[in-house]
C-alpha cells in the first residue's frame, strides 16, 4: 500500500511539474500564444490557450530549459556565419527572445538569424511583448512557414539554422550553422556520463566479486545483461559472431533507454525529447547501416546482388528489391522510435492542455477543475504506459538492429539453397515482432 501511495504521490507530482510547465509556454517568451492573439480581447491581457503551438514547442529542441514562468537555465550557444565567423555565448544573452546580438534572435528557443544585412549588429533591444511572428507564404506552389522580427517598424526575415536534409525534412543550408549544446544534445551527453558511470561501477563489480554471487547495482544489471544476450544478440546475431557484436548491441539499447527515460521526466535535467527527433534517429539508423553493411560477408552481397537458387530471368527483378530493402531498413528503424516516442509525448502533452482548454484559458475555474481531473488520470496512466515503450522501443530497436548484422555476418551453405535463403530473410521474423 505504502508503494502505491508513493507511486501514486509522484505521478501526481509528475503531472502538476509538466503542467507548470505547459502553462509557462503561454507566457512571454513562450511565444506559443501570438497565433491567437486576435482572441485575447475577450480575456484582458491573456492570450488564448493554443494547443497545437504549445505541444509543438514542449517536443521541439530549445536552447534553454524553460523551468518555470520567467525562469530558465541558458545552454551554451555555438554559432557560425561565413561572413562573420563564429559567435560563442549563453542563450541568455538573448532574453527570451527580447535581445538580438549581432542578428541572432531566440525563435521559439530556437536560434534564428537576421537574413537582411542592413539590421543593426551588436545587442538590439526589440521592443513588443512579441516582436517575432511567424507567417505562412506559398512558394514554388508550396506553403512554407517563415519567421520575422518586427523592429523600428521595419520587418525583417529570419533564417533557420544549416540543416543536413537538403530541404527534405523543411530545413536546408541558409545563412548560419548552429553547433550549440540544446537540450537534445545535453540530455545526450547526460545519458552517456550516467551509462560511462554505471557501466565502470558494475566493471568493478564483477572485478571485486569474481566467483562470487553479484550485489547492489551489478546485480540490478546483470539480469539485463544475460538478457539482452540470450534474447536478442545470441539469437539474432548466432554463435559464431554475436560476442564480437555484443558491446555495440547492448550500447543501442541502454543509450536508446536512457534518452527514453529522461525524456519522461518532465523537469530539468529531462523533458527532452530525443529519440523523437528525426536527427537522432537518423544518425542511429545510419550507424546501424553501416556497421552491418561494412561487416556483409560474401554470401550476404551475393543474395542482395545474384540470389542462388533463384531462376536468371527473376534474379535482376529481385536485386533491385534486395538494394532498395539495404536502405528501407534503417528507414523503418528511424522512423519507427521516432514515431513512438513523439506519439507518446503528444498524447501526454494534449491530456494535460485540457486543463487550459476546460479552463477556457483561466476563466472557468469549474471546467479547470474537471479537465485537471479528467487530464491528471489519463496522463497518469499514459505515464505508465510510456514507461513501458521506453523499454520496448530500446528493445525493439537493438532487436532489429541485431537480425540486420545476423544476417549480413552469417555464412550460408549453398548446398542447401532453401535455407540460404530463408535465413537471409531472417529479420523478417523481427520486423514482424516488432511491427505487433
Amino acid at each position: 500500500m505504502k508503494l502505491a501511495l508513493r507511486a501514486l504521490f509522484l505521478l501526481v507530482l509528475c503531472f502538476g511539474l509538466t503542467t507548470l510547465n505547459a502553462q509557462h509556454d503561454t507566457d512571454d517568451h513562450g511565444h506559443a500564444s501570438e497565433l491567437t492573439e486576435q482572441d485575447s480581447g475577450a480575456h484582458g491581457s491573456e492570450a488564448a490557450y493554443d494547443p497545437v503551438g504549445t505541444v509543438m514547442h514542449h517536443i521541439a529542441d530549445a536552447n534553454e530549459f524553460h523551468i518555470l514562468g520567467h525562469y530558465s537555465i541558458p545552454l551554451p550557444v555555438i554559432l557560425y556565419a561565413p561572413e562573420h565567423g563564429f559567435k560563442f555565448g549563453l542563450s541568455s544573452m538573448f532574453d527570451h527572445g527580447h535581445e538580438a546580438v549581432d542578428g541572432y534572435v531566440l525563435n521559439h528557443g530556437r536560434v534564428n538569424r537576421v537574413a537582411d544585412p542592413s539590421f543593426p549588429s551588436g545587442h538590439v533591444h526589440l521592443s513588443g511583448e512579441h516582436p517575432i511572428h511567424e507567417d505562412v507564404v506559398t512558394v514554388d506552389g508550396k506553403k512554407k512557414d517563415v519567421a520575422y522580427l518586427m523592429h523600428d517598424g521595419k520587418k525583417y526575415m529570419l533564417d533557420k539554422p544549416s540543416t543536413l536534409d537538403g530541404g527534405v525534412l523543411g530545413g536546408g543550408i541558409t545563412s548560419f550553422y548552429d553547433f550549440s549544446i540544446t537540450k537534445n544534445v545535453f540530455t545526450m551527453l547526460l545519458a552517456t556520463i550516467l551509462l560511462f558511470i554505471i557501466f565502470s561501477i558494475v566493471a568493478r563489480g564483477y572485478k571485486k566479486n569474481e566467483g562470487k554471487a553479484p550485489s547492489g547495482l551489478q546485480s540490478f544489471m546483470e539480469p539485463i545483461f544475460v538478457f539482452i544476450r540470450d534474447e536478442v544478440s545470441r539469437p539474432m546475431i548466432g554463435e559464431k559472431h554475436y560476442e564480437r557484436f555484443q558491446p555495440f548491441v547492448m550500447a543501442l539499447f541502454f543509450f536508446i533507454l536512457f534518452c527514453n527515460l529522461l525524456g519522461l521526466i518532465p523537469f530539468f535535467p529531462g523533458s527532452s525529447n530525443v529519440t523523437g527527433n528525426l536527427g537522432v534517429t537518423m544518425a542511429l539508423a545510419v550507424i546501424v547501416f553501416i556497421v552491418t553493411n561494412l561487416n556483409g560477408k560474401k554470401d550476404y552481397w551475393e543474395h542482395i546482388f545474384w540470389m542462388p537458387g533463384v531462376p536468371v530471368f527473376v534474379k535482376p527483378v529481385l536485386a533491385v528489391v534486395e538494394i532498395l530493402g539495404l536502405f528501407i531498413k534503417p528507414f523503418s528503424l528511424m522512423i519507427r522510435l521516432f514515431a513512438n516516442i513523439s506519439a507518446g509525448h503528444i498524447i501526454i502533452l494534449s491530456l494535460i492542455g485540457l486543463v487550459f482548454v476546460f479552463g477556457e484559458n483561466g476563466t472557468n475555474v469549474g471546467g479547470a477543475a474537471t479537465g485537471a481531473f479528467v487530464g491528471g488520470l489519463f496522463t497518469a496512466f499514459m505515464n505508465l504506459i510510456e514507461l513501458l515503450v521506453a523499454f520496448l522501443q530500446a528493445f525493439i530497436f537493438s532487436m532489429l538492429a541485431a537480425s540486420y548484422i545476423g544476417a549480413a555476418v552469417e555464412e550460408h551453405d549453398h548446398h542447401d539453397e532453401s535455407h540460404a535463403v530463408d535465413h537471409h530473410h531472417g529479420g523478417a521474423h523481427a520486423e514482424a515482432v516488432a511491427h505487433h
